[in-house]
């Protein structure tokens, strides 16, 4: 196992250990025993559309590849499902990685899959940011704060950098260049590959759009899971509540520092909820179901992966 990923398990542990030891482990457990099982089921029902939804806009992505070289729809279908299994393992860059490489090996330029996996992870964030910012604009008297406005803020200017790179042909010449001084030629190819398959989308704006309005639709869904499991837990917080502050927690599941967003996603909900007036064990309580849930929302590709006669094995070799 390399280091770093060693490294991202151990914090992961560690913060976890740290919120529970705070929030009284036994409180934590007693919370989440008591949970209302008709909550629980109706959160792990949405998550299941919530994934058809995300492999939906996914391959509607898709659309700026080579012509004739998408491959068939059952092979994307596994490669979405698949990757979501192996990113229950990984920091949240690791799944995107994986989902990028295995489309390349259905005669897929690795470029173009990994445009297409940028996209989707981008449009994400933007409609993270977009419900988030749209919360916040309808609970003017909610007191929001830094914790909220900034990240918000940081996401979308993340989104506008890429998007210039995508309408601008300045930005565009401008990322040709940055690329063109990396320090390896095999580097300055990849740059370059996937600054000219990113261009592409500049002509499917009708997909774009798309897939942000699905890609918000996600998100509220996402939202809503958190309140049902908020419910099962009997906390009481108005739905407004978490479309202010489950964006906020989204996007700190999302940065690559620990496995599956564990440990940075504890810290969140205690602290955000903390400052809604929820105590400390519930919001902690709440954290864990979330994470939870979209590990069972990641089972399906566990079967695909299991019974996948292709994938590659450690080594390079194949089953």
């Amino acid at each position: 196992m390399r280091p770093s990923r060693v490294l991202r398990i151990a914090v992961a542990v560690g913060l976890t250990a740290i919120i529970l030891w705070h929030a009284d482990p036994r409180a934590v457990f007693r919370t989440a025993a008591h949970a209302d099982p008709w909550w629980v089921l109706t959160a792990v029902l949405l998550v299941f559309v919530d994934r058809a939804l995300m492999a939906w806009r996914w391959m509607d992505l898709l659309c700026a590849l080579t012509p004739g070289s998408r491959p068939p729809f059952m092979a994307v279908l596994r490669t979405f499902f698949v990757s979501t299994f192996v990113g229950s393992f990984l920091p949240s860059i690791g799944g995107d990685a994986y989902r990028a490489y295995s489309l390349s090996r259905h005669d897929v330029r690795l470029a173009e899959s990994a445009a297409s996996v940028l996209m989707d992870r981008v449009l994400g964030v933007l409609a993270i940011a977009f419900i988030g910012a749209l919360a916040v604009a309808l609970n003017p008297r909610a007191g929001v704060g830094q914790a909220i406005v900034v990240p918000l803020a940081c996401a979308a200017a993340a989104c506008a950098v890429v998007a210039a790179a995508v309408f601008s042909d300045r930005a565009a010449a401008l990322a040709q260049r940055v690329a063109a001084r990396l320090p390896w030629r095999t580097a300055q190819r990849a740059g370059s590959s996937l600054t000219e398959a990113m261009r592409r989308y500049s002509n499917h704006h009708i997909e774009l759009v798309r897939v942000l309005f699905a890609s918000a639709g996600v998100q509220a869904i996402r939202v809503v899971q958190a309140y049902c499991l908020g419910r099962a837990l009997a906390i009481e917080v108005p739905l407004a509540t978490y479309f202010l502050l489950i964006p906020v927690v989204l996007l700190v599941m999302l940065l690559p520092i620990t496995v599956s967003g564990l440990g940075t996603s504890q810290v969140a909900f205690q602290y955000l909820f903390g400052q809604a007036g929820v105590p400390a064990p519930q919001a902690v309580a709440l954290s864990i179901l979330f994470v939870a849930l979209g590990v069972v929302g990641n089972l399906p590709g566990s079967l695909l992966y299991a019974f996948d006669a292709d994938r590659p094995l450690p080594g390079g070799q194949r089953r």
